[in-house]
């Protein structure tokens, strides 16, 4: 007598799979989704945590495979989607639902904080999420240039709307005032204008808010970390010893905030020469140095390529103008790894913080 192939079956066969980052089985996490079972043939969906995971692929067959091994199926359907959890804070100063906050900082400027920042965030936009871009350097805005965007759209009501480029909505003081000129604030003005880039400004759903800090540990870090709830901060710095010492109170800086860490990205890490060995311009090493001594997560190096600059002076960043170089390459595995660590710091803490209402 056949054996009934059953639903209970086919998930005690994928409550074996580990999600290879969060350390659960696929059936506790609840991301089997739509199982159907029809005459041997098996279907149902993979939910996962972020569009953007760097093992969906793993993720796709090894589920793939324990359901094959399921006496009984002789076929199986495996889809893919994703639900970006919600980090558990609350935003008390965002009208919308804006899933996970991440400031990307660090301790000096002239490191490329920028550059990674408008490049992570498209990465994170042609993966599939719902992506916002704040610019929070008051003083030097440069990610309009770098974005291709020259002003806003026209406003909701009282409300701001983002301008929108390669898929992810922008806001920026470069934006609001006349190109060229000089913002001579003080410390409660800037305060003030970064509370109105979260207050006054209809961001919509997002699955993540990507937020561009100013060089340094300054007011903005600060008054950033008080009026948003952050999921955690990037750390960008160079392999140099300078860079790392800088980088290191940055990392301090948040640690005092009780900001999460995400990881250090190391930036300009080497030069790859036509004859296909490496220089490196400022030294090697440090960023996976700096993440070992200070325990936190090492999320990548990004090389030296002139074609970087150029996008990012023309409009169209390096991801966009040149996806298959080495720097772009380098970018969109780092943009994976931070979407990983996000689902691993939400998942982990939401239980632990107040439930957002507006989710």
């Amino acid at each position: 007598m056949a054996q009934i192939l059953t639903k209970e079956a086919v998930l005690e066969a994928l409550g074996r799979v580990q999600e290879p980052e969060l350390h659960q089985d696929l059936v506790t996490l609840n991301m089997i989704r739509d199982l159907e079972i029809s005459e041997g043939k098996v279907s149902f969906k993979v939910m996962l945590t972020t569009p953007a995971c760097p093992l969906r692929g793993r993720i796709e067959s090894e589920a793939r495979t324990a359901v094959l091994a399921v006496p009984g199926v002789q076929s199986v359907d495996v889809r893919l989607d994703s639900d970006v959890p919600n980090d558990g804070r609350m935003r008390g100063l965002v009208t919308t639902p804006i899933r996970n906050a991440v400031a990307v900082g660090s301790g000096k400027g002239g490191v490329g904080k920028s550059t990674v920042a408008v490049n992570i965030a498209i990465a994170l936009a042609q993966a599939g999420a719902r992506v916002g871009l704040m610019d929070a350097d008051i003083y030097g805005p440069n990610v309009p240039t770098m974005m291709g965007i020259q002003q806003l759209p026209p406003p909701n009501g009282n409300r701001l709307v983002p301008a929108i480029a390669y898929g992810v909505k922008v806001i920026s003081m470069g934006l609001l005032v006349k190109p060229g000129q000089p913002l001579i604030w003080r410390g409660p003005m800037l305060n003030s204008a970064i509370r109105q880039f979260l207050s006054d400004v209809d961001w919509g759903e997002l699955d993540y808010l990507i937020v561009d800090l100013p060089p340094g540990t300054g007011d903005a870090s600060l008054s950033l970390a008080q009026a948003l709830p952050l999921s955690g901060a990037i750390i960008v710095t160079l392999p140099q010893l300078v860079s790392l010492e800088d980088a290191s109170r940055g990392i301090q800086m948040f640690r005092t905030l009780e900001v999460p860490i995400l990881g250090i990205i190391e930036n300009m890490s080497y030069l790859d020469l036509p004859d296909g060995t490496r220089m490196d311009l400022f030294g090697a090493g440090g960023g996976a140095q700096l993440a070992q001594s200070r325990q936190a997560n090492f999320l990548g190096q990004i090389p030296i390529d002139r074609r970087v600059r150029i996008g990012g002076d023309s409009g169209k960043p390096i991801i966009l103008a040149e996806p298959e170089s080495a720097a772009a390459r380098a970018l969109r595995l780092v943009a994976e790894r931070v979407a990983a660590e996000i689902s691993i710091a939400a998942l982990s803490t939401k239980n632990d913080l107040p439930i957002n209402i507006v989710e």
